[in-house]
């Protein structure tokens, strides 16, 4: 690997923040993968792993705006230390109720929406303070490294998570995840960033979201990335919701393959990352984004059909690629076109569409596994994602066309 891939970690604040989040983002996966095996585990329904995604996640796309628009107005680093105390002590609260056999469904749901709540502010805010913490010109790199560290980190938390559920419980990876906090937390607490200037007059909020919403409808090509962060999450994302039923009741395992399939799909993202953060500039983002998109509608359907543990692991390496390498470019062709006024309400609406769509396609990929499975659940959103990458690729030729001759002849 290129030492210029690793260019942001050259600033100090950057590199309190990557390793902060590194130690939590692993107590993150560590949740997921075992609040998604409590869950099948209490229900044994796909369609409530799709609720309990829906209703997690549905908060933030509600409250994403107002994020935003609070990111824009106050010190991000404030707004973050809030929300980050507030996932510890969400993270505390449910692994108490684990550990102490006293979780039901209606307590995961509750504490599903609470951290969605949370982190409708924790989004945008964390995407500004990423964005003061280098030179715009390392932004890029800066934004791919993050996602290696969230993807990255899907290698080793889940691997532990499937290892402590197997042997302890669900209940002490929550714990654990509320003590890894603490390193993000430490690592707000130091940050040196310089003071960030903004406007002194004051604005309603409802004129400061309209004005990030102007922004983004007035660019046809903002729009198209929006659009293409949308199907992707809809159609590609849910996989990651409906793996405690693919290793269940698809290749009859436990949570230890569980934990091998998330740890071998962030091996396959965090490769994905990493390639990006090699680019020094954003030349072909674009059609990387495209080609990955495409590649989730064979990837994806030929993991679907996969009855065979070892097949299953291997295939989940390049979706994961395939996966990060949509989301990863699509994030940065999206902060390298928003005025530093206006990061925290534009990144609020970009998130807002990623939190609508990836409860919804949750939501209706659980129920499509519950009436016919999870591998036709799978396979369509496959499928899905091959079309709307056709559909933008002839939509970007169109945009390339030579224009037309007016009048011909001399």
């Amino acid at each position: 690997m290129r030492a210029h891939s690793f260019r942001a970690l050259r600033h100090r604040d950057y590199r309190l923040i990557f390793t902060g989040q590194l130690v939590s983002m692993v107590g993150t996966w560590m949740q997921t993968v075992a609040q998604g095996w409590l869950v099948y585990r209490l229900s044994g329904s796909p369609a409530m792993l799709g609720l309990v995604s829906f209703v997690g996640l549905a908060p933030a796309f509600l409250l994403g705006t107002l994020g935003g628009a609070l990111a824009d107005r106050v010190d991000p680093r404030r707004v973050v230390l809030v929300t980050q105390t507030l996932m510890l002590l969400q993270a505390t609260t449910l692994g108490l109720l684990t550990v102490t056999a006293r979780v039901g469904i209606p307590h995961v749901l509750v504490l599903a929406m609470v951290m969605g709540v949370v982190y409708a502010f924790d989004m945008p805010a964390s995407q500004v303070l990423l964005s003061r913490a280098v030179p715009r010109e390392d932004l890029p790199n800066a934004i791919a490294l993050n996602s290696s560290l969230f993807h990255g980190s899907r290698i080793l938390g889940p691997s532990l998570a499937g290892l402590m559920v197997a042997g302890f419980g669900e209940g002490w990876c929550f714990l654990l995840n509320a003590v890894s906090y603490l390193a993000a937390l430490t690592g707000l607490l130091l940050l040196r960033l310089p003071p960030l200037a903004r406007s002194t007059l004051p604005r309603r909020l409802r004129d400061e979201f309209l004005e990030g919403l102007h922004f983004v409808r007035s660019s046809v090509e903002m729009r198209r990335l929006f659009a293409v962060l949308g199907l992707a999450t809809l159609l590609g994302m849910p996989y990651t919701v409906l793996m405690p039923a693919v290793a269940k009741d698809v290749l009859h395992a436990g949570p230890r393959l569980l934990g091998w399939l998330m740890g071998a799909g962030g091996i396959g993202a965090t490769i994905g990352a990493l390639r990006l953060a090699s680019h020094r500039d954003p030349e072909g983002l674009s059609r990387t984004m495209r080609l990955a998109l495409g590649s989730l509608g064979v990837v994806l359907p030929a993991f679907a059909l996969s009855r065979l543990p070892w097949l299953s692991v291997l295939l989940i390496v390049p979706l994961g690629f395939c996966m990060v390498s949509v989301m990863t470019s699509n994030n940065t062709l999206v902060q390298l076109q928003v005025p530093g006024a206006l990061r925290g309400r534009v990144m609020a609406l970009h998130a807002t569409v990623f939190m609508g769509a990836m409860p919804l396609g949750g939501l209706i990929a659980g129920q499509i596994a519950a009436r016919f499975g999870a591998p036709s659940a799978l396979t369509l959103g496959g499928l899905g994602c091959l079309l709307a990458a056709f559909v933008f690729a002839w939509m970007e030729r169109g945009r390339n066309l030579p224009a037309p001759a007016i009048g011909g002849g001399s």
